[in-house]
């Protein structure tokens, strides 16, 4: 099968924002396979395999090249130029577009020499399944193999959330990750000491890459699985925690109903969120009934931690 590449690539002092509105228009036209390169991460370059980074900061998607993709690669071009444009005007972010066509398999093949294994945390380390690495006694290994899914865990947001992760985790406590995309903070609270987690998402593509990787990671799956469907509408039970790290604005869409499956006291992990954005997420946290306990930043993002009241009609900071 072949697929379009859409490679954007952004120039600007501040390119978080750029980066969350085209992997927003992305998500919207369901494109594949989205890969962030950031200079800051832990992607190296496809022809040097010395640690170097990227340059330049790009967001790539794909989409199936056949005849019903005509109007997708042109919903594409109409939105992406209409976005950018008012990015350049508004923000004075520069960018530029790139399409070419090209097979699933070498797809599958040239990325991956981009990804290498990268310690996001004290103790988490993300490796890729083909690569080889030695970890210290105090290492964990989170093995990723992300197909056409999103999630490669480089991503200072992914950093983020497992940063976090590593630092409120209980052991046993049950955790639901929500856009879980390659599973990797399911993964990453498992090793930590979760006892139970479901990751959903509504991309079946990621579903199945997902399921992969918690196989390769060898986590139980009588209780580590994965669900598909949109935000938390299929979930029934409540958790200890739930991480989301995902757009900006699907974030505040979840927030209010979150009291639905986040037990009293639960946290509430989230990323994904520009740091001019996270105001308003803590404001929005606050008008739901939750309390901000931490909010930190990488590069251009923020990752918040706000812990739900007893009662949804108690005061945010009532504990």
């Amino acid at each position: 099968m072949k697929y379009i590449e859409a490679k954007i690539t952004i120039n600007a002092d501040n390119p978080g924002i750029a980066e969350e509105l085209i992997v927003s228009i992305f998500d919207d036209l369901k494109l594949k396979g989205v890969v962030i390169e950031d200079p800051n991460d832990g992607l190296r370059t496809a022809t040097d395999n010395t640690g170097n980074q990227p340059i330049d900061h790009t967001v790539t998607g794909y989409f199936p090249a056949d005849s019903p993709a005509d109007s997708l690669g042109e919903k594409l071009r109409i939105a992406l130029e209409s976005s950018l444009d008012d990015l350049k005007i508004c923000q004075g972010i520069a960018t530029s577009v790139i399409y070419r066509k090209i097979d699933e398999e070498d797809w599958a093949e040239s990325w991956k020499a981009f990804f290498w294994p990268e310690k996001i945390s004290d103790h988490i380390v993300v490796k890729p399944t083909w690569r080889e690495y030695e970890p210290s006694p105090d290492e964990l290994i989170v093995e990723i193999d992300p197909g056409m899914a999103f999630g490669t865990g480089t991503h200072p947001t992914t950093a983020l959330c497992i940063q976090i992760l590593e630092k409120r985790i209980l052991p046993g406590q049950s955790l639901l990750d929500v856009g879980t995309g390659s599973g990797i903070l399911l993964i990453a609270a498992a090793k930590l000491g979760a006892g139970n987690g479901i990751g959903m998402d509504n991309d079946h593509v990621a579903t199945g890459v997902a399921r992969s990787n918690l196989k390769i990671n060898n986590l139980d799956p009588a209780r580590f699985s994965v669900a598909a469907g949109n935000l938390i509408d299929p979930i029934a039970s409540q958790f200890d925690l739930i991480t989301a790290n995902i757009l900006t604005d699907v974030i505040l869409e979840l927030i209010g109903p979150l009291h639905r499956v986040l037990k009293p006291g639960g946290l509430f992990i989230c990323s994904g969120i520009i740091e001019a954005y996270a105001d308003k997420v803590v404001k929005h946290l606050k008008a739901n009934n939750f309390q901000q306990i931490e909010k930190r930043f990488q590069g251009d993002w923020a990752g918040i931690v706000a812990r739900r009241g007893d009662n949804k009609n108690d005061s945010a900071g009532a504990r």
